[in-house]
């Protein structure tokens, strides 16, 4: 049997098909046309073509999809799961004002109150006109969940944590209910729960076995760290995609929206995470893969850049500072390439360490030891300056791509523990048109 895990992140879209014995059989990767414009459309053409991409005989023997979304992209959709908003991006704070109204309503140091948190921005859209036409709330990985599953209005409870979901209740609290336009919220599920077969047109369509099952999804993020097979506390996953990411297992529930941290649940366990703005995307706006592998044999890893920046690619971070006006540090520019690169790759490891520092300084156990996954995990010489600055072990996830921690949400042995989150079918379903 196939397993089929899709993984939309902030540059594409990538698919992996595991077995049962969970080995990768399948990988293919789709890059969005405009990644910091991207739109509904940009997402569903994804979906599409990973989808008709899939060799035949795997397709037909798919028992399973499940995907994960960027944390915190959100939209209003009418009853066909047509856009009625702007799709809002993980990093968009147009939400300000009104994150400081959450202040006022929340618990002392919920993660909602940021900017660019799902709730500020479920706020937002449903202050436009446009929600008149709204039949749902929907986070990025809902959305695409629903359009395989015909079935929308149900999110997962990693999702759903950032647009204020009781995670350890495991319910949408009063305070958030009580606010206007409360009846567009998701049902919540546990991630990898079924949420129904999928359609038969779409299976059809694309030639997938007709009794493939679509699972409740998870976050880009989260879905990396499950595919990194972490299970002890204390142990971190720093993911380089576009942003840098850093997760680390915790007894301990810790939420300081003050400084971008937040807790997602993970089993009897806490996964303490917080996302920087800067990333890969910086190191792309210089140099190509070529470049890079070629620069990196010219720097030492063991010494110090005299460069201090700060990596973003506009102004406005959100961990280990969140701070909205937070400008780039990108000068002095060396006449060197190397130094240059050097620079910005001690930058990001130096966010790196103060986001682990931050943890710490919260009440998270000691760090010891960090597994690398995403584009820079593939990096040896930022993997060594990482090792020298944080002072424990840094290694590679076995595997690193998102979407293989998706497909494992798909095995019937997954360990999510059962939670009372509701699997009931919800909604009308919808026959969504493909191309």
């Amino acid at each position: 049997m196939m397993h089929l895990g899709l993984d939309f992140g902030t540059s594409g879209a990538r698919a992996c098909v595991i077995d049962n014995a969970q080995v990768i059989v399948w990988e293919h990767h789709v890059t969005y046309l405009d990644p910091a414009r991207q739109a509904p459309s940009d997402w569903r053409n994804a979906l599409h073509a990973l989808l008709r991409a899939l060799p035949k005989d795997i397709a037909a023997d798919l028992h399973g999809i499940a995907l994960d979304g960027t944390s915190g992209t959100v939209l209003l959709c009418d009853e066909m799961l047509q856009p009625c908003s702007p799709a809002l991006l993980y990093h968009d704070d147009r939400a300000h004002q009104l994150a400081e109204y959450l202040k006022s309503i929340a618990p002392d140091g919920h993660t909602v109150c940021t900017a660019t948190s799902g709730l500020a921005k479920f706020l937002w859209l449903t202050q436009q006109d446009d929600v008149r036409y709204a039949a749902y709330f929907m986070h990025q990985a809902d959305w695409l969940t629903a359009l395989l599953s015909g079935q929308p209005g149900s999110s997962d409870y990693h999702n759903a944590l950032k647009s204020g979901y009781d995670v350890e209740r495991l319910c949408w609290p009063d305070w958030v209910l009580a606010l206007p336009h409360s009846h567009l919220l998701p049902q919540v599920r546990t991630p990898g729960a079924v949420i129904g077969p999928i359609p038969p047109g779409i299976a059809a369509h694309f030639g997938i076995n007709p009794r493939c099952v679509v699972h409740a999804g998870t976050t880009d993020s989260n879905a990396a760290f499950i595919a990194a097979d972490v299970n002890e506390i204390g142990t971190g996953v720093t993911s380089l995609g576009s942003t840098l990411v850093v997760k680390q297992l915790s007894a301990k529930r810790t939420d300081a929206p003050e400084y971008g941290v937040y807790s997602h649940r993970y089993g009897d366990l806490w996964l303490v995470g917080g996302a920087s703005n800067a990333g890969a995307g910086v190191l792309r706006r210089y140099f190509d893969d070529a470049q890079l592998a070629a620069l990196g044999r010219h720097i030492d890893p063991s010494r110090n850049s005299p460069l201090d920046y700060y990596p973003l690619a506009k102004p406005g971070e959100r961990f280990p500072v969140n701070d909205a006006r937070l400008a780039p540090r990108l000068e002095p520019r060396p006449d060197s390439d190397a130094e240059f690169l050097h620079g910005l790759l001690q930058g990001l490891a130096r966010i790196e360490v103060d986001g682990y520092a931050r943890f710490a300084e919260l009440g998270a156990p000691p760090l010891k030891r960090v597994v690398t996954n995403g584009g820079g995990a593939r990096n040896d010489i930022w993997r060594i300056m990482r090792e020298r600055l944080l002072g424990v072990p840094v290694g590679t996830a076995a595997h690193g791509e998102a979407a293989y921690g998706s497909a494992l949400l798909c095995l019937d042995d997954f360990y999510f523990p059962a939670s009372n989150a509701s699997n009931s079918s919800i909604g009308t379903g919808l026959l969504n048109k493909y191309p």
